[in-house]
């Protein structure tokens, strides 16, 4: 029970890898907020394989590109439980298409979702882990991020956008004790990967030097690592969990 204890948030936790982080973070002893924007009925999913597990956890509504609603929700979780230890900035919406088509909603929305989103958390608990002294805050990042991807130049500008953001948070608060990290995951199997037609996962797979897509698992137990104490000289890192596409 690595911990036990501790409080954790993870944004966009109904599915897909925040889903896979909220459980693996429960696993290890941590009371779970598990926080969702429209999908009530999966994050109550979530909440209730959970506790049928022996953990703790609860849902809460947030949009995160919604600044002061971010305010409220870290204060009224701060409120219930004392303390905020772990917050896993997750959540993240894509809107692809090529650059010479994409307008402005497409990129606007996914920039203020997925990149605002998480500087409005981190902005919201950092008073709380500064008072501590203490705090693990690890966001997901992409392999889009690193390297960039056609016909995402919204989603590869917030994913790029999210490891600046983790190296100058790290500089920022590293002397209190709360530590930075991104996570890039590569192409993970999820509800989002398998709708890809059989063509393109072939097309995609050639590209991963390990000839197959990760798990979402992958993803959570580096997150688990990084909210642990094994990882407590770990700062400002950006991890590529990608099978080898970033190298």
């Amino acid at each position: 029970m690595m911990l036990e204890n501790k409080v954790a948030l993870v944004t966009g936790a109904s599915r897909g890898i925040g889903r896979a982080i909220a459980v693996a973070l429960a696993a290890e002893g941590a009371a779970v907020i598990v926080n969702f924007n429209g999908s009530q009925a999966k994050a109550e999913e979530v909440v209730k394989e959970i506790e049928a597990a022996g953990g703790k956890a609860e849902a809460v509504q947030c949009n995160v590109s919604d600044f002061e609603a971010c305010g409220q929700m870290m204060t009224e979780v701060i409120k219930r439980y004392g303390h905020l230890d772990i917050l896993v900035n997750n959540a993240g919406i894509t809107r692809d298409n090529l650059l010479m088509k994409m307008s402005e909603e497409d990129f606007d929305a996914v920039i203020a979702t997925n990149l605002k989103g998480a500087f409005n958390c981190i902005k919201h608990v950092s008073r709380q882990m500064l008072k501590q002294k203490s705090g693990r805050i690890i966001s997901i990042s992409s392999v889009s991020g690193v390297m960039g991807n056609a016909g995402q130049a919204n989603y590869s500008a917030s994913k790029a956008g999210i490891i600046g953001l983790t190296k100058a948070a790290a500089r920022e608060l590293a002397s209190r004790g709360i530590t930075v990290n991104a996570i890039a995951p590569g192409f993970i199997r999820t509800e989002m990967t398998d709708v890809l037609s059989d063509s393109v996962k072939t097309a995609v797979t050639e590209q991963i030097p390990m000839k197959h897509f990760g798990e979402t698992e992958d993803i959570a137990q580096t997150a688990v690592f990084l909210a642990s104490d094994k990882a407590r000289y770990i700062t400002g890192q950006v991890i590529c969990v990608d099978g080898g596409m970033a190298m």
